[in-house]
């Protein structure tokens, strides 16, 4: 009999017993291999590099390469300090170069040459130098000395008034002076060879006449260093000016009449020579006392020709040359180590305080010169 769920009378002990039902063993476990353990190769000692004739071979090649640079940087080095001695006259006419300041028609040239600084024997050599390349330049129809100068040694403004009037005679060429900033004593001085003269609106100029001056050392040596100087000489006036006693009246008187006049009766006479076109030798002689004049009380003196700038200097000298649209260039010495070196040298030179300096200190210089810190 089969049980009924919904027969409450029958009893739960009729109900067939389940027999179980037999389920299959599951089968056997594999056993689990156990995961060897990695671990990096212990660190090998590192090989020693192997010794290479080629790594001994080009270290010996380095350092005769430095040596041999070293010892050529110190020959350049001495032969500018060489060079430099010779009071900058080692250039030559190749080392200048063509600088254009103005294009135009290259077979018509108009050349500017800079007078700047205090004129001394090298300024002197040098502006020489630019003349005469400028001389054997056959496309070259005139010259302009751009003047910047205070004024300087009697002798090389000298020098450089003859070579600008040597050019002129030689060449038949028109030389304009073009003053900037200041060209005073002998940057007038040189001026006055030129055939014309125009000054910028605020240059000053002027300045014609002489002045010497030397340093009297007699209390630097006597009171703070002790030492008495003796002099013997074969003639009272053997040693004027001196360096170890201020000068007398008749001292100054001797020097005055040997040296600060023959000079600038040669300025004055130079001056009345140059601006005989403009004005005659009293109006000179009445300005040559030392004053120093702006561009226009200079244009209305007569000691120049015109109040202007660069390129009225430039259309000037054209107009003179019978020439228009010229090229206007300038000549310039390019960088050189070995130019470098040579001007260090020299500034250096100048910056010592060795005995050959103090004794150029001491000694009088003969100038023409606007020099405002002579006390």
């Amino acid at each position: 009999m089969e049980y009924d769920p919904n027969n409450p009378t029958q009893h739960e002990s009729s109900i067939p017993p389940v027999e179980p039902s037999i389920c299959p063993p599951p089968p056997p476990i594999a056993p689990v291999q156990p995961i060897p353990m990695r671990y990096p190769p212990p660190p090998q000692p590192t090989p020693k590099p192997k010794r290479s004739g080629w790594r001994i071979f080009w270290t010996i090649v380095l350092v005769l390469s430095i040596l041999g640079n070293g010892f050529l940087f110190f020959c350049l080095i001495a032969a500018g300090a060489a060079l430099a001695t010779q009071g900058g006259g080692f250039l030559s006419h190749h080392e200048y170069v063509e600088r254009v300041l103005l294009e135009g028609n290259p077979s018509a040239k108009i050349v500017v040459i800079r007078l700047e600084g205090i004129i001394d024997r090298g300024a002197s050599e040098d502006i020489r130098r630019q003349i005469e390349i400028a001389s054997e330049d056959p496309k070259v129809r005139g010259l302009i000395i751009r003047t910047i100068t205070p004024g300087g040694m009697v002798s090389a403004s000298d020098q450089i008034h003859r070579a600008i009037c040597q050019y002129r005679e030689q060449t038949n060429r028109p030389v304009i002076a073009f003053m900037e900033t200041v060209a005073a004593s002998g940057g007038y001085y040189t001026s006055v060879a030129c055939d014309r003269i125009i000054a910028e609106p605020t240059a000053i100029t002027g300045s014609i006449g002489v002045i010497m001056s030397n340093l009297v050392m007699q209390r630097l040596l006597e009171d703070k260093l002790g030492i008495q100087p003796v002099v013997i000489k074969s003639g009272l006036k053997k040693d004027w000016p001196s360096m170890y006693s201020l000068p007398s009246e008749e001292q100054k008187q001797y020097l005055t009449d040997k040296l600060i006049q023959p000079a600038y009766e040669r300025f004055v006479s130079l001056v009345c020579e140059g601006r005989k076109h403009a004005t005659d030798d009293a109006q000179i002689r009445r300005l040559a006392d030392g004053s120093i004049f702006t561009a226009p009380e200079a244009m209305a003196n007569k000691l120049i020709d015109a109040v202007g700038y660069l390129d009225d200097a430039v259309a000037l000298a054209q107009s003179l040359a019978g020439t228009v649209n010229a090229k206007v260039v300038e000549y310039r010495i390019p960088f050189s180590l070995a130019n470098f070196l040579g001007a260090q040298s020299k500034q250096s030179s100048l910056m010592s305080m060795d005995r050959t300096t103090l004794e150029e200190l001491a000694q009088p210089r003969l100038m023409y010169l606007w020099d405002m810190q002579t006390p």
